[in-house]
């Protein structure tokens, strides 16, 4: 009685810690998390439901009846192995390199002192706000005069600039300390060896955080190499998915559905798992980067 007591008048709810003043935020923070997660939940559920209990009246969260029938299709009719060899080929390829670039630029940007540095930064974070697909016309043209169409080349070469990856290494190497630099210097290490051998190891957490979000941003890229690729062999995972769309109006539309959810929810496996393992890094590279402006 007295420590429920004591906890009321301290202002939190019992057997929570939770402070009353926080309760609105929890709830609307909750309300978020449900309204992203219940298409998750309804895609991971339909792919394990029969054609015959996909459209029905009512929305059905749990499968009457459970089957594999759907993951077996998209595994043995489909060339769904290649396809995801292609993506992660794309991904790590594409990945690393943008991180690597985006690391160095980050630490250009924050650590070393040239005319126009400003206004370059400021011209990087105003290109984010450019849509991607108003370059995707010049670009298609660039790959077909160099004969790269359906090639990796095509697929990696222009994902490897990133803005994101450079503001979040900017920003947290605004706060690296200048010490290290200096004593690095004294024992005469040049920018290279500053930055690969001091700077870069010390970045775990952006480089973390990058790494997950260009990741996810390659793994998941659709409009780019649906346009680039013409090879049946050199499709990605997404495009692949693509023909897995339901004929609206025929006898395969209720099959096409519930296949392309078991498709979906392949495609979002290493995403997913990559974020879980990694989020506590994740979360504090995207927090560190925004302590400095």
């Amino acid at each position: 009685m007295a420590r429920a007591r004591a906890l009321r008048l301290s202002g939190r709810i019992p057997g929570t810690g939770l402070a009353f003043r926080d309760v609105p935020t929890w709830l609307v923070g909750m309300f978020f998390v449900l309204l992203w997660a219940a298409p998750f939940v309804w895609m991971v559920s339909t792919s394990f439901k029969p054609p015959s209990q996909v459209l029905t009246q009512d929305i059905e969260w749990v499968p009457r009846e459970w089957t594999l029938a759907n993951y077996i299709k998209v595994l043995t009719q489909y060339p769904v192995g290649r396809w995801a060899l292609n993506s992660l080929i794309v991904a790590a390829a594409s990945t690393a390199m943008c991180v690597l670039f985006g690391a160095m630029a980050g630490y250009a940007l924050a650590r070393m002192r040239f005319p126009g540095r400003d206004l370059v930064f400021l011209v990087f974070i105003g290109s984010m706000m450019i849509p991607p697909e108003v370059g995707v016309v010049p670009l298609f043209i660039a790959m077909l005069q160099l004969g790269w169409a359906s090639t990796y080349q095509a697929l990696i070469l222009p994902t490897v600039a990133n803005v994101l990856s450079v503001y979040i290494f900017r920003q947290f190497f605004l706060s690296f300390p200048r010490e290290l630099e200096d004593a690095a210097i004294v024992d005469g290490a040049g920018a290279f060896g500053i930055f690969f051998r001091i700077a870069l190891p010390l970045a775990r957490s952006p480089l973390i955080a990058a790494t997950v979000i260009v990741f996810t941003l390659n793994w998941n890229n659709f409009l780019w190499p649906l346009l680039i690729i013409f090879d049946e062999d050199m499709k990605t995972l997404p495009v692949g998915i693509a023909a897995f769309a339901p004929v609206i109006g025929t006898h395969t539309q209720m099959e096409g559905f519930a296949v392309g959810m078991a498709a979906v929810t392949l495609l979002c496996i290493p995403s997913v798992t990559l974020f879980l393992l990694l989020q506590r890094y994740f979360i504090q590279g995207i927090t560190a980067g925004g302590l400095k402006g």
